[in-house]
């Protein structure tokens, strides 16, 4: 039997939120019903954002030390809950002995496809600047929105840095300010491309939105690999 290998810490918050995700949406009544994950909770990697954005320590030698720890565990798909590391997806795959689920394509597949759809990304400034969720959604054909500082990306800066910070509450309200700005943009739909974001998200219920769970839909990918693999069944 093989399991599912989780690259997390990025943050802590998120990947505990992500794990439960996982349980919540696997098919079970007993302990033995349910999937077996192994998970490196790692919150010294470098910020992601800020490397990309050319302001700190690049992270890509302890995200693939994680990679090798996962190898060494011998995991059968790797999970990372956390976007803005997907800008080196490439150099992790290929690092990779399983493959490893990229989070924008999983949660680009959840977005609406009518012609009105306009979905603006949440996200850090260097998930943005990366570009991987811009790429996911011009293959699919949805049109989308950048947010700047007159339209929410402050407010999602910090909600993301109260969230980590354990602000639930601040985190929440800034959210909230983002959202209003945004619609008041022309967007009806919203992709939490943070994985802080979603928690932030938790009693906030906009009519006029809809909302993309990145950490969701990764974790509904996972659960369907894991379970077309039976991972979930005693040998």
């Amino acid at each position: 039997m093989s399991c599912i290998g989780v690259l997390g810490g990025m943050g802590p918050s998120a990947t505990v939120d992500f794990m439960n995700k996982v349980i919540q949406l696997t098919p079970a009544s007993r302990d033995q019903d349910h999937l077996p994950m192994i998970v490196l909770n790692s919150p010294q990697i470098p910020d992601r954002s800020s490397a990309i954005l050319g302001n700190g320590p690049d992270p890509l030698p302890i995200l693939l030390a994680g990679i090798d720890l996962l190898n060494k565990m011998d995991v059968g798909v790797v999970a990372i809950p956390c976007n803005s590391s997907h800008h080196w997806y490439s150099q992790m795959a290929e690092r990779s002995h399983a493959p490893i689920i990229h989070i924008a394509d999983a949660c680009v597949l959840a977005v609406p496809t009518t012609p009105d759809t306009r979905v603006a990304i949440f996200a850090t400034r260097g998930a943005i600047k990366s570009g991987f969720y811009q790429q996911a959604l011009r293959q699919r054909g949805i049109d989308f929105l950048i947010p700047d500082s007159d339209t929410g990306q402050d407010e999602i800066d910090a909600c993301i840095r109260a969230v980590k910070a354990g602000q639930i509450q601040e985190g929440s309200r800034l959210l909230d300010m983002a959202m209003v700005m945004i619609a008041k943009a022309g967007a009806n739909a919203i992709i939490m491309g943070c994985t802080e974001i979603p928690i932030a998200s938790r009693g906030i219920v906009p009519s006029w939105l809809t909302l993309i769970d990145s950490a969701l839909e990764l974790a509904r990918a996972t659960v369907a690999f894991a379970l077309e693999k039976r991972w979930n069944q005693s040998p």
